[in-house]
């Protein structure tokens, strides 16, 4: 243990979406100090930077934490892969860069659920403030902000097919889908500035905000638990180069480690459900029984056909040429097919015929391949489909007392409700989808699943083999009221039970949001952001 103790006024547990967000802010004040935490390496990669090499970040080993779930029960007792960002940004250095809010009705949803002041009213100014919209300007959306929002500089021909393909379905075309409604298809916006990634780092840790002697950014150092003097949280224990130290937290402790990392830290500091952490052989600070409960995620199923062209992205010879090319234009222009982000486009729809979406699409005009299979060298067209809300919820457990050790990861995929015949109807909508007239001249042969299903039977089956995770775990440390016992922290996030300690991630969201979850996460970070500042 390294017995040279640094204080500051607030320590920050993980620089990714919510926690880049906060150091950034809380650091404007040049009286306060921040201390910011972060597992992984910089983010220096040219992987994070250039937008198409987003299947190199996700499996990359460097910059991310590599989970897998336990076995899914529903799921043919299959493990899925979960990659985390573990870099500065966190997973908005690793993700696909779409902007997506959600709707209007769930942000209604958290304030019903206990979370008052988050209705949507409350949230669109924290939306609004983070954000830097390049083309639409209107009283949804804000400029000058961090955050770069954009169209994409590149958009595949078979992206624009998708939209066309929509259409002719009976979806309507969206130009916004962060405006008044998200229902239809038509081009994502992203998390772009020039044709690189705008992850939370680059938008919020810039080199002017690094520069500042009111913060410290820590890479490569682990957060190993909350020190807590009884309910008190008083700093931070660290591993930093194989050494262990502490830090402490003059006025707060902020814990950002996402919806894994921030219930595991905050059991492996006696927080949590008291007979898991007597389980473990660890002190119980505060009983918090809804710690690590709760969890929900997006689950995702991929109808896909063999192409007839090299239109599509592939490791083909056939395409070789105009990859070559494309990565010499990128070098020098930053404009190209290396600025795709591969879900160009996508959209919502209802599979019940209302009037809000259940279902969210994203369109690759490729065939990607699975966790540990080469890359796909077979040119097609893909179309994933995910139940927006999902009635399942999942848990988080600690495994054992080191926190280097992956926790328990049990999101119970289509364990309940509507959720089976919900991913069943989005798969079929998809496949009708794609035998539209638009994609005739490149349509081949089904690829995914292998065989046409011929009965909810074939469907079903298919969904329980193949379906797997879009990356959007939340929940873990949930928002709610002081009466709900399930409920982790209160309206400013600050944990039930204990004094100066927050969570401020995904994690302390509710529900779900019915779309991607960065753009949520980061909101949150700047609504609390002012609370912290105001002294609330």
């Amino acid at each position: 243990m390294d017995s040279k103790v640094q204080e500051f006024d607030y320590v920050i547990t993980g620089a990714g979406s919510a926690g880049a967000c906060l150091a950034s802010r809380l650091t404007e004040d040049p009286n306060v100090t921040v201390c910011l935490l972060e597992a992984g390496p910089a983010d220096k990669s040219p992987a994070i930077h250039t937008p198409a090499m987003i299947i190199d970040a996700i499996y990359s080993d460097d910059l991310n934490w590599h989970y897998d779930t336990s076995p899914q029960k529903e799921l043919n007792n299959r493990e899925l892969y979960w990659p985390r960002g573990k870099t500065l940004g966190g997973s908005s250095s690793i993700n696909a860069m779409v902007y997506i809010r959600g709707g209007h009705v769930d942000y209604q949803a958290w304030k019903d659920l206990g979370a008052d002041g988050f209705g949507w009213n409350d949230v669109l100014p924290y939306f609004r403030k983070s954000e830097d919209q390049q083309r639409i300007v209107d009283q949804f959306h804000g400029s000058g902000g961090p955050l770069c929002v954009s169209d994409l500089r590149y958009v595949n021909p078979l992206s624009t097919a998708f939209v066309r393909a929509g259409g002719e379905r009976g979806l309507p075309h969206n130009e916004d889908f962060n405006g008044q409604s998200r229902m239809g298809v038509g081009q994502y916006q992203v998390t772009q500035r020039d044709g690189k990634r705008c992850s939370a780092a680059a938008g919020y840790l810039h080199m002017d905000v690094k520069a500042r002697p009111n913060l410290t950014i820590m890479v490569e150092t682990l957060c190993r638990k909350v020190l807590m003097d009884g309910t008190k949280a008083t700093g931070v224990r660290i591993r930093h180069k194989g050494t262990d130290s502490d830090i402490i937290a003059k006025r707060e402790v902020l814990v950002t480690g996402g919806a894994i990392n921030s219930p595991q830290i905050l059991m492996l500091s006696g927080i949590g459900p008291a007979d898991h952490l007597r389980e473990m052989g660890i002190s119980v600070a505060v009983d918090r029984p809804g710690v690590g409960e709760n969890l929900q995620d997006h689950l995702d199923t991929g109808i896909a056909f063999t192409g007839k062209t090299a239109r599509s992205y592939a490791y083909s010879l056939r395409a070789l040429p105009k990859q070559i090319t494309e990565a010499v234009r990128y070098i020098f222009t930053k404009h190209g097919m290396l600025t795709s982000n591969a879900a160009e486009t996508g959209g919502f729809a209802s599979t019940r015929g209302e009037d809000e979406p259940d279902i969210q699409f994203h369109f690759v005009p490729a065939i990607v391949a699975a966790r540990g299979e080469p890359r796909s060298k077979i040119h097609g067209i893909t179309l994933h489909s995910y139940v927006l809300y999902p009635d399942s919820r999942g848990t988080i457990r600690l495994a054992s007392t080191n926190p280097e050790d992956h926790p328990v990861i049990d999101p119970q995929y289509l364990a309940k409700g509507h959720d089976l015949q919900t991913q069943i109807n989005g798969a079929k909508m998809a496949l009708d989808i794609l035998e539209a007239p638009a994609f005739d001249d490149e349509r081949k042969a089904l690829h995914a699943p292998e065989n046409r299903p011929q009965s909810d039977a074939d469907w079903e089956a298919f969904v329980r083999e193949k379906a797997e995770t879009l990356f959007h775990p939340i929940g873990t440390c949930k928002m709610g009221r002081k009466e709900d016992e399930m409920a982790v922290v209160d309206p400013h996030c600050r944990v039930y039970g204990a004094s100066n300690l927050r969570v401020i991630d995904a994690s302390v969201m509710p529900r779900l949001v019915g779309g991607n979850t960065n753009a949520p996460t980061i909101m949150i970070a700047e609504k609390l952001a002012d609370i912290i500042k105001a002294g609330g």
